[in-house]
């Protein structure tokens, strides 16, 4: 039985690598001036339990920005798909190919008991 491949829709294609980058220095820095804000609000709050909170988000800030930036932003599920079998959509059924014109694959295994 023959599957069609459908394209791609633009709209299903993962963010490109530069976008995402910019997307997680822009969550890094946003993160970072909460903690400068948390900074600067210890320094000016009296001394009480608000400046105990302050003081505990400019410490915990920094290592939860790096998590949050860090986080793959990309939730689109994207699917491997096999070169033979896109070599036998490709090919069909041509009476005029002999098995010589066909492409040769090769497939490699890896095994993780190989002594060598």
């Amino acid at each position: 039985m023959k599957t069609t491949r459908h394209a791609p829709a633009v709209t299903s294609l993962p963010q490109s690598p530069s976008d995402e980058a910019n997307h997680r220095v822009h969550r890094y820095a946003l993160t970072m001036g909460i903690r400068m804000v948390c900074f600067l609000l210890m320094a000016l709050v009296p001394l009480g339990w608000w400046t105990w909170a302050f003081a505990a988000g400019a410490i915990v800030l920094p290592y939860l920005a790096v998590v949050y930036a860090n986080a793959g932003s990309d939730s689109t599920a994207t699917t491997v798909e096999s070169p033979v079998l896109q070599l036998a959509e490709t090919a069909g059924p041509d009476p005029t190919k002999t098995v010589e014109d066909a492409p040769e694959v090769i497939t490699v295994r890896e095994r993780g008991d190989d002594p060598s």
